[in-house]
């Protein structure tokens, strides 16, 4: 099967603002940063993204990171924020819920959103973009002991979708964060 890819990152290849597949039913993922995953080189977390939008009959999926920056591991993004990578993945997330209103977006960010201040920041950013265009909050899988929705890599093929109230989210996470 030939699948049309959504990519975009940087010219240094430091960041990437999107990775997916075209189709008119997207699952929209949003994670915490990218790793090195690449269109037809996926890594385990995106190829368990795949996995559960296939197995939810969506046609596609797009994975969206509140932040860009490419990491393999969490600990190495930026201690501060840089904000110009922030304003162009800002405009990448505007874009996927206008294009896509009424979409299912999906919280796969898990207990890594705890990492830096800013990762709270970044999250109202997309929220409104897709509150605009009445999206829809769910996530997968059990919620962590404080609150967090499940990262995909850890998730069980059983797993059943389910609403995520992000404003009550949003209320714990101050607490954990802030």
């Amino acid at each position: 099967m030939n699948v049309e890819w959504l990519y975009q990152n940087n010219t240094d290849n430091t960041c990437r603002y999107i990775l997916g597949t075209v189709g008119n039913n997207p699952l929209i993922c949003v994670g915490v940063n990218p790793c090195t995953a690449e269109p037809n080189k996926l890594d385990n977390t995106l190829r368990s993204v795949n996995r559960i939008a296939t197995q939810n009959e969506y046609d596609s999926w797009i994975m969206l990171n509140l932040y860009p920056q490419r990491a393999t591991n969490p600990n190495d993004l930026s201690i501060d924020a840089k904000f110009d990578i922030m304003d162009t993945n800002n405009i990448f997330i505007r874009e996927i819920p206008k294009k896509h209103s009424g979409a299912d977006v999906w919280a796969a960010w898990g207990t890594l959103i705890e990492k830096r201040y800013y990762l709270q920041k970044c999250l109202v950013c997309l929220d409104d973009s897709a509150s605009e265009y009445g999206c829809n909050w769910v996530s997968y899988g059990p919620k962590s002991k404080r609150g967090h929705p499940h990262h995909p890599l850890y998730l069980k093929s059983t797993s059943q979708k389910e609403p995520f109230d992000l404003v009550a989210y949003q209320k714990i996470l101050q607490t954990c964060v802030g």
